[in-house]
């Protein structure tokens, strides 16, 4: 007899990220995975948001509540409608030697997060798993993003579906806003952290960026293009910041990258970090506006 092991070639690397939709719209997208072995391989594809032991998993604490500030969970949000995020096809079939199969992943999202997430498995004979992918995606109800720096969220939300904002009269008549329309309505919030080395013989700015993107989709209403401004600009450059650029327009399926850099002025606190607050304001079917905390340190390069 001969002993042959099994081996396949996926497409896609570790990560596939489906990127941003317009909530209640989907998007697809194909990979491909080859037998490079000599014989057919049995497989099916799982996904960890449909595994039997999802319930017993869910019982545990989310990261952000235990000493690891890494976001280590595969299965992120889910749809409010029950059904998965993300679906496969085919799930299980066949691939004779030296053959390739195609697969389509499709992300449906219902409602608007920035955290959708899954895992998916490449098993082999119901036993050995030959591949596993992380699947990532982002919903907006409007088809605008701003993407960058570090997290000021949490990365898991509730299933429960959030009440509707009361009217403004509502409000004047005495009624109390939840705490949790607070934090849903409330101007999102983004860091933006550099570190300038000090010590150095040829001293560079410190850089970092901000994505900013327009989402193609099929509303009629919302294929105009998408301005976006910073405001508190001769703040930021007496403060050693430098944004690549202050205003523009993003087409309808493009992102813009704009770098961020930091020089240290004169009078910069050594030890201390400094912090810097500007505005951003996209305008598209909506007006939004994003605060963008610039905070910068000095550090020794020895």
């Amino acid at each position: 007899g001969r002993g042959v092991m099994p081996s396949i070639v996926c497409s896609v690397g570790e990560v596939l990220d489906l990127g941003y939709v317009i909530a209640r719209e989907k998007v697809t997208s194909t990979f491909k995975i080859q037998n490079t072995s000599a014989l057919t391989l049995r497989y099916s594809i799982q996904l960890d948001s449909l595994s039997s032991t999802r319930d017993k998993d869910r019982q545990r604490l989310p990261s952000f509540l235990t000493s690891s500030l890494q976001r280590t969970e595969f299965v992120g949000t889910q749809n409010y409608n029950g059904l998965s995020v993300f679906s496969i096809f085919p799930t299980e079939g066949e691939i004779v030697a030296g053959k390739s199969q195609d697969f389509i992943v499709t992300f449906s999202p219902d409602h608007e997060s920035l955290y959708y997430s899954d895992r998916l498995k490449v098993v082999l004979f119901g036993k050995k798993t030959a591949h596993v992918i992380r699947l990532k995606g982002a919903a907006r109800d409007h088809p605008m993003f701003v993407e960058g720096g570090i997290p000021l969220d949490v990365p898991v939300e509730s299933l429960a579906v959030p009440w509707p904002v009361p009217s403004q009269e509502a409000l004047q008549g005495g009624d109390v806003l939840p705490l949790t329309l607070y934090y849903k309505t409330g101007m999102k919030s983004i860091l933006l952290f550099l570190e300038y080395l000090e010590g150095e013989s040829s001293p560079v700015p410190a850089m970092t960026e901000l994505k900013i993107g327009a989402i193609r989709t099929a509303q009629s209403a919302s294929k105009k293009n998408m301005e976006f401004s910073f405001d508190s600009l001769p703040l930021l450059q007496q403060k050693g910041f430098t944004i690549g650029a202050v205003k523009g327009t993003v087409e309808p399926g493009q992102v813009k990258r704009i770098g961020v850099s930091w020089v240290p002025p004169a009078d910069s606190p050594v030890n201390d970090p400094l912090l810097v607050t500007a505005l951003l304001t996209l305008k598209g079917d909506i007006k939004e506006s994003y605060r963008i905390l610039f905070m910068a340190k000095v550090v020794s390069a020895y």
